[in-house]
């Protein structure tokens, strides 16, 4: 993806599915049949497993590394560090349901009474500053390794997120949306332009992923990257490589469209922590 910037002209844009206004529901089942019949042999479950479910070379080689998966370190020491208690005595389990174990799937979640979409970055570093810890850098680090346990003992849970039926609610949801479909930067492309429209495409030696089960993996250790990261690090890194200024992580912008992609995915199964390329 870092030729992105050479090689834009290499992307002959399809038509993106248009934005309707409909409601969550319709746009849902709009967006997955969409990709139902433009990969009519992938089964619908593959498609947590991003570029890999549409490329048989690239899945073999990923299968290799699952075998002895980078991102085991990170679920450690995430366990390591949610068992260890803050300097009152508290753990973050104490600010979640069933302790916080296998909770990854309540989120993201909009919150009516605070009028405002809640992801689980975000309730982690909540609940580090609600017992008198200062909240972690967002992006990576020990915040991802918690990330990583919390997603990992998650894996197998429906996608199921809600949107009520609260105004304030549809519009963070159509909020999402539009941030998703809107082109931005001096390239002038959209997320949709990649992982929609050019999805199953090549730029140059990257195979663009289909939109549908993005956020299921997440966090994920990128072979770019050298480690693990958060969805909203790779939210940044797309904006950057479109050459548009990116949006702070856990801005209302990033967890709206964190909210509207994750819905995309109802049905689908939660499996992160993930490896990608």
């Amino acid at each position: 993806m870092k030729r992105l910037l050479a090689t834009v002209s290499l992307c002959v844009l399809i038509a993106v599915p248009a934005m309707s206004s409909a409601g969550p529901e319709e746009d849902k089942k709009a967006f997955q049949q969409y990709f139902k019949q433009r990969f009519p042999n992938i089964p619908f479950d593959d498609y947590i497993n991003g570029v890999y479910s549409i490329s048989p070379g690239a899945r073999e080689q990923w299968m290799a590394i699952e075998e002895f998966p980078p991102y085991q370190i990170a679920i450690d020491e995430g366990k390591r560090l949610f068992d260890t208690p803050f300097k009152n005595g508290q753990t973050y389990g104490s600010c979640f349901s069933n302790n916080g174990i296998g909770v990854g799937d309540q989120y993201p979640l909009f919150d009516v009474k605070r009028g405002e979409v809640i992801t689980l970055s975000l309730a982690v570093n909540e609940c580090r500053v609600k017992n008198g810890e200062e909240p972690l850098p967002e992006e990576k680090g020990k915040l991802a390794s918690i990330l990583s346990y919390m997603a990992f003992t998650t894996r197998g849970k429906k996608i199921d997120i809600k949107v009520p039926n609260d105004p304030k609610a549809l519009e963070a949801f159509e909020r999402g949306k539009q941030g998703y479909y809107t082109r931005r930067g001096q390239l002038n492309m959209s997320c949709a332009h990649c992982h929609v429209d050019n999805a199953g495409n090549n730029l140059r030696a990257n195979l663009l992923s289909p939109g549908l089960g993005h956020a299921s993996h997440f966090p994920v250790y990128r072979s770019d990257w050298g480690e693990m990261g958060t969805l909203h690090r790779r939210f940044i890194g797309c904006n950057q490589q479109v050459r548009a200024k990116p949006f702070k992580p856990q801005s209302k912008e990033y967890r709206e469209l964190e909210y509207y992609l994750t819905y995309m995915s109802n049905g689908l199964t939660w499996n992160g922590p993930g490896a990608r390329e």
